[in-house]
């Protein structure tokens, strides 16, 4: 019997370089569950916020936030923002910073630990990502994640109750010290099997080499 190989990947909500991770992941791995020997994986969400001190309505949009908070150019806020919606593209995905809402992710990420627990959480990241990336819906406020939930599946009133609580904050700064504990300041980032450490949105190809090279492990290590 082989034991699945694990991957946390640690991301935020706004962060762009985690959707498009998070399709290369995604991408990668379909690609290896091609194999005659195929990887089994397993992908657990955690939460990082790159942006904890920003308001649940921010006032303006990603060039504001980028030139006027990061102070960053805006000429070189633009330039990057075009970059990276060619990137999305070539992973499949149709950026839109020009409608996104800004928005403080902590509830967000509370909706993930109690999309996790009724095992719904892959389905509600990517509805979350693609809402505030691709769409220009709000991820921020209470009645639209509510929205979003039900959209997948979940029920509405149990994710107001859990949200409105605050139920899931404890999950959020767990996964936020574990975070520390290895030393993450950035991501996305991708931990396989608790031992390897994978930085950024890397290419579906190193995605797939990856999984084959530690399922060869894991192939080795139950038959001695």
């Amino acid at each position: 019997m082989t034991d699945p190989i694990k991957i946390d990947v640690w991301s935020d909500i706004a962060c762009p370089w985690c959707y498009i991770g998070k399709r290369n992941l995604e991408t990668g791995l379909a690609d290896a569950g091609r194999d005659e020997d195929a990887p089994e994986v397993e992908v657990v969400f955690h939460s990082f916020e790159l942006s904890p001190d920003t308001p649940v309505d921010f006032d303006g949009d990603e060039l504001d936030f980028l030139a006027v908070h990061k102070g960053m150019p805006r000429e070189q806020v633009t330039a990057m923002l075009d970059r990276v919606t060619g990137i999305a593209a070539e992973a499949g995905l149709d950026y839109h910073f020009d409608i996104l809402k800004h928005t403080n992710t902590v509830k967000a990420h509370e909706l993930l630990h109690f999309a996790k627990a009724n095992g719904r959480q892959h389905e509600m990241a990517e509805r979350l990502m693609a809402a505030y990336f691709t769409e220009g819906r709000h991820v921020g406020r209470v009645d639209d994640l509510v929205a979003l939930a039900e959209e997948v599946g979940l029920d509405g009133a149990s994710v107001r109750e859990a949200l409105d609580s605050g139920r899931h904050l404890d999950d959020v700064r767990a996964d936020q010290a574990q975070a520390a504990a290895y030393g993450i300041n950035g991501v996305p980032f991708f931990v396989v099997d608790g031992k390897y450490g994978v930085s950024g949105a890397q290419p579906a190809e190193a995605f797939a080499q990856i999984a084959r090279q530690v399922w060869a492990e894991h192939r080795e290590s139950a038959a001695v």
